[in-house]
């Protein structure tokens, strides 16, 4: 028993020299969006969904900074608010949706992040304003569209 945890504490040690990517790339093109809705956006989302994350303590401490990285790439892969000038008009229309649709739906924030971020979790007050927020801005791109 001794030697099995003296061979854990080890491994442990081991594992704390692979790297891990906690870059925040340069912001190429921030979302515009009125104060009370990026306010919501930069408490709930950005640690994942932009080049602004919040490389918190445990970020630093394998295995957790493993599973941390791999949903903060993931993240900006699906979306990227410090990114959002890369996407073309039809694109921007599907991640209004999305966005409101997973808020709704109660998959994100995700749940194992609101663990530690508590104050991260959206009230139904916040929901709505995200709502309204999308809403304005599906009707807006598609009546702009229609002009053409």
């Amino acid at each position: 028993m001794k030697y099995s945890l003296i061979g854990l504490a080890i491994i442990f040690v081991i594992i704390q020299f692979i790297p891990v990517d906690r870059s925040n790339p340069p912001i190429t093109g921030e979302i515009n969006a009125p104060p009370e809705v990026k306010e919501i956006l930069q408490r709930s989302c950005y640690d994942c969904h932009s080049n602004q994350t919040d490389w918190h303590f445990y970020s630093y401490v394998a295995p957790v900074s493993w599973l941390v990285a791999k949903d903060v790439r993931e993240g900006r892969e699906e979306l990227n608010f410090s990114e959002w000038n890369k996407y073309d008009a039809k694109k921007r229309n599907k991640k209004y949706k999305e966005t409101y649709e997973e808020i709704e739906e109660g998959e994100m924030p995700m749940k194992i992040y609101l663990i530690t971020h508590p104050g991260a979790g959206l009230n139904e007050n916040e929901k709505q304003i995200i709502k309204n927020w999308t809403d304005s801005l599906l009707i807006q791109t598609h009546e702009d569209s229609s002009d053409l």
